[in-house]
């Protein structure tokens, strides 16, 4: 296992994306664990999905005063990062500022491109200037992934060994162009940066174009839900408490600097999944989702869930399964994700009734 190398307290770190659903739960958690942190969070709030839940993240985060600083802004304002950069001096920076959603790249694909690339190359650039001068600058850069670089691979589970050349969205391929830009400026600049490849992220207060907050919607309204490929595809559902938890201990370890044979930095990076290894398909997972809701009260008790159930085709974009190998996770920092599936859609459903009442 690693040790650490990295002491929090009394740093600053930036998180990018903090009134998303990880941002702003990665945010809460530093705060509370570490008492002499201060968190700048960036967020451009864009209308993807319901804005009111933004808010609400962000709201939570005001208890913490002066400890957490909102920039109501987008990375892909290149002005903007340089002035965070230059006016807070971030010790540790945390891209999670994303454009999300393989379905919604097919149809909107300026989105992607705009925050997932030019935004991603702000923030590469900003911490490669905030060297100069010789300054200390950025002591490590940590940032999302997702398990849609591995595409339509047959290997399973899904190693960082694997080759990721065959997207099979815009949205994947974006995240694949994230971590060769990041490795190409750990090589050139020694940035110290790790990417975490996160998978199918659920829980309260989450996003409500994933199934399981889509599916409650619909069945709350009355519509049907629809089951791609016929059920017969399995996701590693992955509880955000888990995500947390790896990120926080991989901002604690900065990759090794290095200096090759050429003369230059052997780069200063790494990549890890962050999943439950443990994939479940998607007729068994619906079903536990409504027993949860019915336990809640979110769905009466005599409702006819077979009458609002689909099976549809695959959807250009979708794979047919996604399933995590953690072993270097849990070589390097002993941890696993580990939350049961009907637990975290237990606590989600909870939230969902008390949200929404």
């Amino acid at each position: 296992m690693l040790q650490y190398n990295v002491n929090l307290e009394g740093k600053t770190v930036l998180i990018t994306g903090v009134a998303g659903f990880i941002g702003a739960n990665l945010a809460k958690r530093m705060l509370n664990d570490f008492k002499s942190v201060r968190v700048i969070g960036i967020d451009c709030i864009t209308d993807y999905y319901d804005v009111s839940l933004k808010y609400e993240r962000l709201h939570e985060l005001k208890i913490f005063g002066e400890r957490f600083v909102f920039i109501h802004d987008s990375i892909a304002n290149k002005e903007a990062v340089e002035r965070v950069f230059s006016e807070y001096h971030p010790y540790i920076v945390i891209n999670l500022a994303a454009q999300a959603g393989v379905r919604y790249s097919i149809t909107n694909p300026d989105a992607y491109i705009e925050s997932n690339l030019i935004g991603f190359y702000n923030i590469l650039e900003a911490c490669r200037h905030s060297y100069d001068d010789g300054l200390d600058g950025v002591e490590h850069l940590v940032y999302a992934s997702s398990s849609s670089v591995y595409g339509a691979n047959s290997k399973i589970p899904y190693s960082t060994e694997d080759k990721v050349d065959n997207p099979v969205s815009l949205y994947a391929a974006t995240k694949k162009s994230n971590e060769l830009m990041a490795h190409a400026y750990s090589k050139l600049y020694n940035i110290p940066s790790t990417g975490l490849r996160f998978f199918t992220v659920y829980g309260p207060a989450g996003r409500p174009d994933m199934a399981y907050f889509g599916f409650t919607d619909k069945l709350v309204r009355g519509e049907k839900i629809k089951i791609f490929n016929y059920g017969n595809c399995k996701r590693d559902f992955t509880y955000i408490d888990d995500i947390v938890e790896g990120i926080i201990r991989v901002i604690q370890y900065v990759p090794m600097k290095n200096v090759g044979e050429d003369g230059l930095p052997v780069p200063p990076y790494k990549i890890y999944n962050i999943g439950n290894s443990s994939p479940e398909n998607l007729l068994d997972f619906v079903q536990v989702l409504y027993e949860e809701l019915l336990a809640a009260g979110v769905l009466p008790a005599d409702y006819d869930f077979d009458a609002h159930k689909e099976l549809v085709p695959m959807q250009p974009g979708d794979v047919p399964i996604t399933y995590a190998d953690t072993i270097p996770l849990e070589r390097d920092f002993g941890f696993k994700p580990s939350t049961p599936l009907r637990d975290g859609l237990r606590r989600f459903a909870h939230w969902y009734k008390e949200f929404y009442k």
